[in-house]
């Protein structure tokens, strides 16, 4: 039988036991704070520093396409449309600046891509946003064919999720066989890059295709210990948080789909 003195000890244990996990909680989103911060601030850096190399030498290829790659990241992590839309604007001009002065650049191509993705989303749902989907498959099945391999297998990666995530015809490009090509395409290029084995769990998961979601996600378990020595910095700060975030997810449905660890 417990005494008042056991009694008061457990309440006294549970207690700093609450304390301890509410300080940890706090902690935990402090941090969660602080690394938001320093990726919203390398952005918005990045931004500014690539914009002023840019208008010191607009007729330089590479400087466009750093800009253009800069103003998706920024235009990315817009809070609302109205910055978000401004910003990829500058990004597709930066873009176009670079074709205008080499039209066989997969850069260029792909970053017009990203930025006509950026605005897309910015002005959905509407006419505009409808033909700008795509404007965004034909560039990147350009820069495809120009620099597949550019950004760890870009192009292909992200017309896979454009084929994905898209409503099917007649409303938008989805396409569950062009996703499936694409996806497959990205991880064959670049098998090592996580985001590719995520792509892929996760379709093969949506799709219920058992064998090639688990394939998938061992391809991805066996990457990740090396991810924060291979993509390192504030610059993947955002991505591997994102990375993380999804394989928590993926592996979960899973487990729920499947009754069982991949």
């Amino acid at each position: 039988m417990a005494t008042f003195y056991s009694l008061t000890s457990l309440r006294t244990a549970s207690s700093m036991t609450l304390l301890g996990i509410l300080s940890l909680s706090l902690w935990s989103r402090a941090v969660a704070a602080e690394s938001a911060t320093n990726v919203a601030t390398w952005t918005i850096n990045e931004f500014m520093r690539a914009q002023k190399v840019f208008l010191a030498d607009t007729n330089n290829v590479t400087n466009g396409c750093q800009f253009a790659r800069a103003a998706f990241e920024l235009a990315e992590s817009a809070t609302n449309d109205t910055s978000r839309a401004k910003i990829a604007r500058q990004g597709i001009a930066a873009s176009q600046s670079a074709l205008a002065r080499d039209a066989k650049s997969g850069p260029a191509h792909y970053y017009l891509a990203m930025n006509f993705g950026e605005l897309a989303q910015a002005e959905a749902p509407s006419l505009a946003a409808y033909r700008l989907v795509h404007e965004v498959e034909h560039e990147f099945k350009v820069a495809a064919e120009l620099d597949e391999k550019f950004d760890r297998a870009g192009p292909a990666r992200n017309l896979g999720a454009l084929y994905f995530q898209a409503p099917g015809w007649p409303l938008s490009v989805g396409s569950k066989k062009k996703a499936r090509e694409w996806f497959v395409r990205a991880a064959v290029l670049e098998p090592d890059y996580p985001e590719n084995q995520i792509n892929l769990a996760e379709a093969h998961l949506r799709w219920r295709e058992r064998a090639e979601a688990e394939k998938a996600l061992k391809a991805l378990e066996r990457l990740w210990p090396a991810v924060p020595t291979n993509f390192p910095g504030v610059e993947w700060e955002k991505l591997r948080t994102e990375w993380g975030q999804r394989r928590a997810e993926t592996r979960a449905s899973f487990k729920k789909i499947y009754q069982g660890e991949p």
